[in-house]
């Protein structure tokens, strides 16, 4: 199979994450994959949610959005929209989980660090993207929270690195890092959310018409294992997590 781009088969589109774009956000990056471009900024409240107010823990959470020409057709803005945008919802869920399963909530006190996603252009693969640059604008605030001595400088807030990517079958064909055109044609849409360590924080899978066996599945793991260990390498020479 040729793929639409040349790429293959376990090859990611260029990765490029430009760390510190904001001046006020407390880490920041933009994460460029393909034609992929998410601005992602992490913001340090020394407050958390009202149900966790009292108990020593912190919070993280995320937003996601896309702006209104990140893609062919203008995307409304959610004060345009009667209702709340399902989809947006649903990925900034997968942002805020991920990047929890890799943070020692107990660790920095009582306090939320908010992870805001913004796309500002979309070819496929933003959440993933979204994930992975997240991680990196999370890392650099905790550092910052080192650096500026609000936190011990031996305690331990982030466990591992994070990354995700998108794996599916196109064509019949098993590939890693799925641009816009093989996801609106691929038999099998899967996104990976993977620590450093190589442990699994998620897994969505889809069958589009065609179901999957079970060793498709593990060569589509093990394209994802491929892609984020590339991912980790990346975000490791921008931060250090211990």
């Amino acid at each position: 199979m040729i793929r639409i781009d040349r790429r293959q088969a376990d090859q990611l589109r260029d990765v490029e994450i430009v760390p510190n774009v904001l001046r006020h956000a407390e880490g920041s990056c933009e994460i460029r994959w393909g034609n992929n471009r998410v601005l992602c900024a992490a913001t340090v409240e020394g407050v958390v949610p009202k149900w966790l107010a009292g108990k020593g823990r912190g919070w993280v959470t995320a937003e996601y959005s896309m702006l209104p020409r990140s893609s062919k057709q203008r995307i409304m803005r959610d004060s345009e929209r009667i209702k709340p945008n399902s989809r947006a919802i649903e990925i900034q869920r997968i942002i805020g989980r991920s990047l929890r399963a890799v943070v020692d909530l107990k660790a920095f006190g009582e306090r939320m660090i908010t992870v805001d996603c913004d796309v500002i252009e979309a070819d496929g693969g933003t959440r993933t993207a979204s994930i992975t640059g997240g991680f990196v604008a999370l890392a650099l605030a905790v550092q910052k929270l080192r650096e500026e001595q609000q936190v011990g400088k031996n305690a331990t807030i982030l466990t591992d690195y994070l990354a995700a990517v998108s794996v599916g079958i196109v064509e019949g064909n098993p590939v890693l890092d799925l641009n816009y055109l093989e996801d609106s044609q691929a038999e099998t849409d899967m996104n990976v959310v993977m620590t450093g360590s190589g442990d699994y924080v998620e897994i969505q899978g889809t069958a589009e018409g065609k179901v999957f066996s079970r060793g498709e599945l593990d060569t589509l793991l093990g394209l994802a294992e491929t892609g984020t260990k590339r991912l980790v390498e990346l975000q490791k020479e921008i931060v250090a997590i211990s």
